[in-house]
């Protein structure tokens, strides 16, 4: 996986940078390596995040409509 991947991926599942070093129990200083090309991203790491995005994006188009400015009174 290039970092320009890991960054759509990120932001189809709208992570940030932490919130993924978070789940995966590294410091945030490692993604920030991957996302600027200076380290490998592990490919089990890679597959696990292309994978998460996939569903996203698949879940995205089953979401419930109607909600958009709704307010509770």
């Amino acid at each position: 996986m290039m970092p320009d991947r890991l960054d759509q991926c990120l932001s189809v599942i709208r992570w940030t940078p932490e919130t993924l070093a978070q789940c995966l129990g590294c410091d945030v200083s490692v993604v920030h390596a991957w996302l600027a090309g200076k380290a490998e991203i592990p490919m089990n790491v890679a597959v696990w995040i292309e994978m998460m995005a996939e569903h996203h994006v698949a879940f995205e188009e089953t979401k419930p409509k109607g909600l958009t400015g709704r307010r509770f009174p």
